[in-house]
């Protein structure tokens, strides 16, 4: 079992760059896919990006390819969101998941969640 914990979301201008971080609790990291997700206001919750347990496959959603960087450290138990060319309609709560399954880009596909972020684009 795991517990994400988010940090790193602000207030930031359009076009520039934050970077998200994701500390989890347990020595069992490694056996987990993450993923990140967002919730803008009056929307539901959008998948973002996951990266397998390795850290070897990565899949994002189309509005951030090109973007947006997920990456992971398994030896410190984090994951990380490297958002660039930041657009206004990116403002959400970002949320960091941890997933058993192999596969999948659903909610239902992860396990444990922290309390979100909040990352907010002014233009």
């Amino acid at each position: 079992q795991v517990q994400p914990v988010e940090s790193g979301g602000g207030l930031v201008q359009a076009g520039g760059s934050l970077r998200l971080s994701c500390a989890t609790s347990g020595r069992t990291f490694g056996n987990y896919r993450m993923g990140w997700f967002r919730q803008a206001p009056g929307k539901e919750r959008e998948f973002v990006a996951v990266i397998s347990r390795s850290g070897g496959n990565t899949y994002y959603t189309d509005s951030v390819k090109g973007r947006f960087t997920i990456s992971r450290d398994n030896a410190k138990n984090t994951m990380f969101l490297q958002m660039n060319s930041l657009k206004p309609e990116d403002t959400a709560v970002y949320y960091c998941a941890a997933g058993a399954r192999t596969y999948g880009s659903g909610s239902a596909d992860f396990d444990y969640w922290g309390q979100g972020t909040q990352v907010t684009v002014s233009s």
